[in-house]
């Protein structure tokens, strides 16, 4: 054939449809403009609004290879020759320029003609009812009645959703042979086995199905098609499985030369190869595409894969973090087509390393958790792994539960999945118990009759900060009235407002709203609900009532700083991508008059050279005073532009884009300086992290940052002072200050520990537990360290087989416990560890260790007698186990 590997087959698709006047759009985002969805799933998504109706196309038809991600099957890739987590999507896509005569005899040409498929080989389905379909097929296609099999709704018919564009769809078949039958009489297209494989979709929509059922027909009739890489080259290329194409074997032929094994053996050790081959795929397309590991969204899907590709390779025989290696083999096989792969492979490889090193320090003890839990099930005859055990192993191991249940199925053993659950809300009613629960002073239901009646506020603060208006509506104790008189606090909704209302993370306007009677309200805060800006205020004096003309005026200082620190958040942004890497997305955003806060994914924290490398490049673009662009257009040419988008935010058809030219293109509905020299100065105060692959940067701008400077002067004129050194000096003279009172707690310490040991036999409560000399002993505020140099002491004088205990309870109540074990007692089954952490979980507490020295607490020191009783009760157990 022409075509042989995956790499010339996605070509000569997009070649041949842009043969047929289509545009083709590069592959779009993992990350789809669709709230509903966690990754794109198909080649269809990205063109979503098309078929709605929601926007018009740019172009009347067009191609894509489009990158997708599904993982509603995950446990079954590597098991079934074609279930993937990654995979592309060719796909072919009108709207109301060619239909079916022109989609069928295309998708017929490109198979035979272009890639030269046996056209005695391909059978074709279509809708029961779908005439117009078979016309095509028989007439123009020629193809023979027997070839065309009609199926029923289930089948051949797409929906988007119970209401809504939908039509009847017509599927492509190829006969790969007898060999990969299933051998029954009635094997045939639809069948199970994997003979007739479908190959490609296309779908016809032309109704609009209407709430009882009804099918209208569109405006415009539309053509979606999907077509799998992966499955056409396994066609092509005639072999068994997608694995075994050249898209996946230069990935499967590098596991197997490190694990030293042979490929197509069967049994788990092909599985594993698989799925080390496949997850490799989707774990760096989503870290290209920015998305990091976490707890929970497209994150935690990523962190699955990688994890469940970890463990597999555990079962190869890896030892130590292996997934990076893979990275210069997949940008081998890909990063032609998309590059994002070979822009970002060491950023890709560094958080993979990672992300993997992390789990590695858990793997093997949460796999021994496992193991020991099966084994004592298998002991008691029962089959089923408890909740609170899948709970340990997600909460403290990092397991997903969902690859506790595979490896459970690997041992013909089930999984407790409510009792799973309950440990989940039990530890979501926790946490929910300890913090705040924020509620909004807002009356909801007021402020929607309000905005029925009254319509919504108009927003003059882009032109100002000043204005006039009328009383719209007043509120006070959640209920509307007609007139308030001061003192109150009272919320003030106008038909026209320059405040600006808390939105995107920048903070709502303060200042005054008055009349011409002198009654004036202080304005403390302004949000908005729905279509209202709503202004709460303090009255003090006079009377307001609704249909009242007022003024308002904004604190203009306040906002001129909320202003710099906006556009600095901007600037901090984009500096941000350059520096760390195209993974940068936003996560989060305050703004307010005194500094802004930024939170960012990124895996690490940066370095002192990087954040002064950040502030260098935004305090350079402010020194060079851009002017700002401000203009609003519709959301596809903001995307073609580049803007940055928040992935939760919601915009509509048209958008304000905000633009530092040569430099950031953002979506954004804030206020701004005219220009970034009107910012001052950037400084950063503070770079942290709020969770796993999430960093967050405390700056501020203009003002704030001169009031810093003077403080530190000021600061370091004081210390110079009282330490009687120079500038230069200083650091030097804090650093003997320093020494000198480690010096002085060193020799504390020795002291207080000659005085201990020098009475020790009168500290400790000793007595004999089966032949072993349990010796414990009581303490007030002495560190872990010189319960650790007691414990030491008191083994070298045991002369015989000996554990020590030592507890100590400090100035806030919190308890530490020592757990000391010489050589002979853990050789008769002694392990300080497993005693720790059963003691410390009585505290309140974790602990644990090795046999012979571990070490825990917890915050509960009242039941410290009944912990100390409960080690020794196991020190008795652990002893008659011998």
């Amino acid at each position: 054939m022409q075509y042989r590997s995956g790499q010339e087959i996605r070509e000569a698709f997009i070649e041949f449809w842009q043969g047929k006047g289509s545009h083709h759009y590069p592959s779009f985002s993992l990350l789809p403009d669709d709230p509903s969805l966690l990754f794109t799933i198909a080649g269809m998504v990205p063109f979503k609004p098309y078929y709605l109706g929601i926007r018009t196309p740019e172009y009347p038809h067009a191609v894509t290879s489009q990158k997708c991600v599904r993982t509603n099957d995950i446990e079954n890739v590597g098991r079934t020759a074609r279930h993937h987590t990654f995979f592309e999507m060719l796909g072919n896509f009108a709207w109301g320029s060619y239909f079916k005569s022109e989609a069928i005899t295309w998708a017929w040409e490109f198979l035979t003609e272009r890639v030269e498929l046996d056209p005695g080989r391909l059978y074709v389905s279509i809708y029961k009812e779908d005439e117009e379909a078979r016309d095509v097929w028989r007439n123009e296609v020629r193809l023979s009645e027997d070839r065309i099999l009609r199926f029923g709704q289930d089948e051949n018919y797409w929906f988007m959703g119970e209401t809504g564009p939908c039509g009847p769809c017509s599927e492509i078949y190829y006969d790969r042979g007898e060999r990969y039958g299933c051998g029954s009489p009635t094997c045939g297209v639809g069948c199970d086995c994997d003979r007739y494989m479908e190959i490609w979709n296309l779908v016809f929509t032309q109704y609009d199905r209407q709430k009882d059922g009804t099918l209208l027909p569109l405006p415009r009739n539309n053509i979606d098609t999907g077509m799998g890489l992966e499955r056409l080259t396994s066609v092509i290329q005639d072999v068994e499985t997608d694995y075994e194409t050249n898209l996946f074997m230069p990935l499967i032929n590098h596991t197997c030369r490190k694990a030293g094994i042979r490929y197509g053996d069967g049994g788990r050790t092909d599985m594993a190869v698989r799925v080390i081959a496949d997850h490799i795929r989707s774990v760096a397309f989503m870290l290209a595409d920015g998305v990091l590991p976490a707890n929970d969204g497209p994150g935690y899907v990523l962190r699955r894969l990688l994890r469940r590709a970890v463990r597999y390779g555990r079962l190869l025989g890896f030892e130590g973090a292996f997934l990076s290696e893979y990275l210069p083999v997949l940008t081998g096989i890909m990063g032609d087509p998309y590059r994002e792969l070979i822009d970002q492979r060491l950023s890709i490889e560094q958080i993979i390393e990672i992300e993997e090193e992390r789990f590695q320090r858990t793997l093997q003890q949460g796999t021994d958790l496992f193991e020991t839990e099966a084994r004592r099930l298998a002991g008691e005859g029962r089959t089923q792994i408890p909740g609170d055990v899948v709970f340990a192993l997600y909460d403290t191991y990092g397991f997903p539960p969902e690859l506790t249940l595979e490896m459970a199925e690997e041992q013909g053993l089930s999984v407790d999945q409510k009792g799973f659950q309950r440990a989940m809300e039990e530890q979501k009613t926790r946490a929910r118990a300890s913090s705040k629960q924020k509620r909004s002073s807002l009356a909801g239901d007021v402020y929607t009759e309000i905005e029925n009646a009254m319509g919504g506020t108009t927003f003059t603060g882009y032109e100002g900060h000043s204005g006039t208006g009328r009383v719209l509506a007043l509120v006070t104790n959640g209920g509307r009235v007609e007139h308030v008189a001061g003192p109150a606090d009272l919320e003030v909704i106008l038909d026209r407002t320059p405040f600006y209302a808390e939105r995107g993370g920048e903070v709502g306007d303060t200042g005054r709203i008055f009349t011409e009677d002198d009654t004036v309200l202080n304005v403390l805060d302004t949000v908005p609900h729905a279509g209202l800006i709503v202004h709460k205020a303090y009255l003090e004096t006079g009377v307001l009532s609704v249909r009242d003309e007022v003024s308002s005026e904004v604190n203009d200082e306040r906002r001129g700083a909320i202003r710099r620190n906006h556009t600095a958040t901007h600037l901090l942004h984009e500096t941000l991508v350059r520096v760390l890497g195209g993974h940068v997305r936003q996560a989060g955003s305050l703004v307010t008059d005194r500094f802004l806060r930024f939170d960012f994914t990124h895996h690490e924290a940066l370095s002192d050279a990087q954040i002064a490398e950040v502030e260098q490049v935004v305090n350079a673009r402010i020194l060079e005073n851009v002017p700002l662009s401000v203009q609003e257009c519709p959301r596809d040419e903001a995307r073609a532009m580049g803007a940055k988008a928040l992935f939760d935010e919601k915009y509509g058809d048209t958008v304000r884009v905000v633009s530092v030219p040569d430099f950031s293109v953002e979506l954004c509905g804030g206020l701004h300086v005219a220009a970034t020299g009107d910012i001052g100065c950037f400084k950063i105060l503070r770079e942290e992290s709020i969770g796993s692959g999430t960093r967050r940067i405390l700056a501020t701008t203009g003002l704030n940052v001169l009031e810093l400077l003077q403080r530190l002067f000021g600061l370091r004129s004081h210390l110079t002072t009282l330490l009687s050194t120079d500038e230069e000096g200083l650091a030097a003279k804090a650093q003997g200050l320093i020494d000198e009172l480690h010096a002085l707690q060193r020799k504390a310490q020795e002291m207080q520990l000659r005085e201990l040991t020098k009475n020790l036999d009168s500290f400790l409560d000793q007595r004999d537990v089966d032949g072993v000399l349990l010796q414990s002993g009581k303490f007030s505020r002495v560190a872990a360290e010189m319960l650790r140099d007691i414990g030491d002491r008191a083994k070298e004088k045991a002369g015989q087989p000996t554990v020590v205990v030592l507890t100590s309870v400090g100035e806030d109540d919190n308890c530490q416990i020592v757990v000391m074990a010489d050589d002979e007692a853990v050789e008769r089954g002694v392990h300080a560890g497993k005693l720790v952490k059963e003691a410390s979980a009585l505290l309140g507490g974790r602990g644990g260790g090795r046999p012979n020295t571990a070490q825990g607490g917890g915050k509960d020191s009242e039941r410290l007698d009944e912990a100390l009783e409960e080690i020794e009760t196991l020190l008795r157990e652990q002893l008659a186990a011998e």
